[in-house]
């Protein structure tokens, strides 16, 4: 009898041990899509569209990346010293209006209400600019009176379809780092994003193909006469390397937890690691996306990995595992993919093996090139990555050098209904904790857990905690920061009927 007794005991004990035990943790990947508005590749469709079209359109692509599991969106706010944005450094973008410096009508600020909508849907909102670029080859209106062409047109250069910010002007420097310290300043963002233009790409003479010089005799005889003694090649790449350190400074000078990323073109050098070929942007673009990555100045790398897998000279997994290597301050690695190349170079399978290859290599994620081709299910990606891949919700990974605060645990209630019971809970409003971004909801029926991430800022108070018909056994909630730290969670155990 006694024997049956402890049996019966330690059944009772392995039960209540089940029931305790903590959920999984939710999955820390960064699955991203960057939203391009030059040339209204993405968003919006065409300009001049009315203010409540333009508004669905990006609705729709933030409805998207939802439904997809994406956690992050990185949208294009400056394409060529313009603004997606109220701004009063430069015009408004001929992309909405159709003509550079005429407002959307009715007046609206895409990327305000870009914040808005993100966040309410529990996505990361990245500021994307061009830090360099001052007019686009496809520009469809005459530059507007503010425009940097007209009012300083000593700090650009005609290179061939473009003109450029010369980015041996320290004026032309320092105007974009007050574009950049205004949007940090004035915006809920969680990530202000440059991409891969720095010098441009080379662009060759018309007739008889050799490369273009780029015009930056007067910005270098200014330095050497100031008693400059670096090589021309060697210059332009400190005024990269100088630019780039005080991007991060200006953005977590005004902001401490907003993340800077950089997305360079994939290969550092050819050679680098050995059998990749390609364009050499250390010596071509003078970004030496290397020296950034081995110092720390960005938050998070967002290499172009572009190709498909199957090309030996610029191998996905090889690039990777060398981006990987130079990542000695132990930031987020990214790799951006070509969704968009799906039926020109490859099957949308290639896109979904290099996400595991990702995963093998210790990524922190993927963002994808581009959000059409997300929303158009290009290939069927989007079928096949919600199906396996992006199953379930992800967290975006923590950046404690940007900060360890974590939101307070939240207090947490339930009430028994008829039919049900309802969860409600409330933030400890005295208490100097990190604001929320996201919470995590997650409850348990028997041995099976259902996780969800839900908007913080949202206003929401409450959750239904009917689930396929039955109460959960279990709830655990909590909120987590800007900078992705957990707080303590708040636990629920469904009592017994007798003690209800």
């Amino acid at each position: 009898m006694r024997f049956h007794f402890l049996l019966l005991v330690l059944a009772c004990l392995s039960a209540l041990v089940s029931a305790l035990a903590a959920p999984a943790p939710v999955p820390r990947e960064f699955r991203g899509m960057w939203i391009a508005t030059v040339g209204n590749i993405d968003w919006p469709s065409k300009p001049g569209l009315p203010a409540a079209q333009q508004q669905a359109e990006l609705r729709a692509l933030l409805d998207g990346a939802q439904r997809l599991n994406l956690n992050a969106v990185v949208f294009q706010v400056r394409t060529a010293a313009d603004a997606l944005y109220e701004s009063a450094l430069e015009p408004w973008s001929e992309y909405l209006s159709g003509r550079m410096g005429q407002p959307p009508s009715p007046r609206w600020d895409p990327l305000r209400f870009a914040c808005e909508e993100a966040h309410a849907r529990g996505l990361e909102l990245h500021a994307w600019i061009n830090p360099y670029r001052a007019r686009y080859h496809g520009s469809r209106s005459p530059a507007a009176a503010s425009h940097v062409s007209r009012k300083h047109a000593d700090w650009t250069v005609s290179y061939g379809r473009y003109l450029w910010l010369d980015p041996g002007h320290a004026e032309a420097q320092a105007h974009t780092l007050r574009v950049v310290t205004d949007l940090v300043r004035r915006y809920d963002l969680d990530g202000l994003h440059i991409d891969d233009y720095f010098y441009p790409y080379p662009e060759k003479v018309a007739g008889n193909g050799s490369l273009l010089a780029f015009p930056d005799q007067a910005s270098f005889g200014r330095y050497q006469r100031g008693g400059g003694r670096l090589a021309r090649d060697d210059w332009r790449r400190d005024n990269v390397n100088r630019f780039v350190e005080r991007l991060a400074a200006a953005v977590h000078g005004e902001k401490a937890w907003v993340k800077f990323g950089i997305s360079p073109f994939g290969i550092w050098r050819p050679g680098s690691p050995p059998g990749i070929q390609g364009l050499d942007q250390f010596a071509t673009l003078y970004a030496d996306a290397r020296l950034w990555l081995n110092r720390g100045w960005a938050d998070y790398f967002a290499p172009q990995l572009y190709w498909p897998t199957s090309r030996r000279e610029q191998s996905f997994p090889e690039l990777l595992r060398w981006w990987t290597a130079q990542n000695t301050q132990d930031r987020l690695m990214i790799p951006g993919l070509s969704s968009a190349s799906i039926g020109k170079d490859r099957a949308s399978t290639d896109i979904a093996n290099q996400v595991r290859h990702a995963r093998e290599l210790k990524a922190d994620g993927v963002l994808f090139w581009n959000a059409s081709s997300l929303r158009l299910n290009k290939g069927g990606v989007v079928t096949g990555l919600t199906e396996e891949l992006f199953s379930s919700p992800a967290l975006t990974p923590p950046t404690p050098w940007l900060g360890t605060n974590a939101p307070s645990r939240p207090e947490l209630t339930v009430e028994f209904q008829a039919g049900g019971a309802r969860a409600d809970f409330s933030w400890n409003r005295g208490a100097k904790a990190e604001p929320a971004r996201v919470l995590v909801f997650q409850s348990r029926i028997a041995r099976s857990w259902r996780t969800e991430v839900l908007p913080a800022g949202s206003g929401r108070r409450s959750f239904d905690l009917q689930r396929g018909g039955a109460v959960p056994d279990e709830v655990w909630l909590y909120g987590v920061g800007r900078t992705g730290m957990a707080g303590a969670p708040a636990t629920w155990l469904k009592p017994t009927a007798a003690s209800r």
